[in-house]
């Protein structure tokens, strides 16, 4: 390696998230562009720890943009919770003489990467990867916009069949902690009732404007809710022994993890990936890439991590307006 040749390394860690690959080209060719030599790192952190890590070309990115998943794989590292195993992590980095290193996924990722530089002086820049689009500081995370396609096409499908059957379905989607992915799928598949962690519900309303509708001669219902508010098995339980109608349940779980990314995804990962090399070479060594309006920002991981990202009750409001 020429003396004048600086390296960045990139890494996906967690969660995968559809756009994680176009977000690595992006990395790759934007960094190979400006000059730098590039190694990829497999397996997130652990591969980190262990040295799996291997010099990436303009080539080996190819074709890579429209698939779901991540070529350098991801995975979550107990070890690297420990000290000890950052301590190593930051082993691997120098021994390959990596000045920069890009960590692509959620807020366990950006958190891990925000520790190896308070700890062991990393230069680290996030981005955010994750379908839950729970990240403080940007308005969209990558493979978010994914998420809620794939949610919104299982709620019309399955409408179809709830309205030729006369039946209520009751779909769940990701969210152990938040209600993003069923708040934007719910309110675009029309969903008579959405159910999320931040709020609260009220399931015997559920059952009394599911009776008002049967009234009004409505054949079909579909309700939507996060894992993290309530199982679609246990509402379909309630709704069912409650009104007597014919209930059934739905999880789509992985599912909207994969897949290939919307256009916007593929858009908004290549952008990140680009705005990446750009503010590490322009000297940012905590921070991560955001969306904020149609502006990419960067954020010092600092404030990204000790900031929260709350739904609008305004939309679920007007998702119960648009069920009447």
């Amino acid at each position: 390696m020429p003396p004048s040749m600086k390296r960045l390394a990139i890494l996906t860690s967690g969660g995968d998230s559809p756009g994680m690959n176009a977000a690595i080209r992006s990395v790759v060719r934007t960094a190979l562009g400006r000059g730098l030599e590039v190694l990829g790192i497999r397996n997130g952190y652990d591969g980190l720890i262990d040295g799996e890590i291997s010099p990436m070309k303009s080539v080996d990115v190819g074709g890579i943009i429209g698939r779901g998943g991540t070529i350098l794989r991801s995975g979550r590292s107990p070890r690297f919770m420990e000290p000890e195993g950052r301590a190593a992590a930051a082993r691997t980095l120098k021994e390959n003489a990596v000045e920069w290193l890009v960590v692509l996924g959620g807020d366990g990722s950006l958190t891990g990467a925000k520790l190896l530089h308070e700890e062991q002086g990393v230069a680290v820049i996030g981005l955010p990867g994750s379908i839950d689009n729970d990240i403080p500081c940007t308005d969209l995370s990558i493979g978010f916009d994914t998420a809620i396609n794939t949610a919104v096409e299982a709620i019309d499908k399955i409408r179809d069949t709830a309205y030729s059957h006369d039946r209520v379905f009751v779909i769940e989607v990701m969210g152990r902690r938040n209600g993003f992915i069923a708040l934007e799928a719910g309110l675009a598949g029309g969903a008579e009732a959405i159910l999320i962690p931040e709020l609260p519900f009220d399931l015997p309303g559920i059952c009394d404007m599911l009776r008002a509708g049967v009234a009004k001669g409505k054949r079909s219902s579909i309700i939507v809710t996060a894992e993290g508010a309530a199982t679609a098995s246990s509402v379909q339980e309630f709704l069912q022994k409650e009104t007597g109608y014919e209930v059934r349940c739905l999880v789509l779980g992985h599912m909207q993890r994969g897949g290939s990314p919307t256009a916007l995804d593929r858009v908004l990962a290549t952008r990140m990936g680009a705005e990446a090399v750009k503010v590490a070479m322009a000297g940012y060594d905590c921070h991560t890439i955001g969306l904020v309006g149609t502006k990419l920002v960067a954020e010092h991981l600092g404030v990204v991590l000790s900031t929260q990202r709350n739904v609008d009750p305004e939309r679920l409001l007007l998702a119960e307006v648009m069920a009447l």
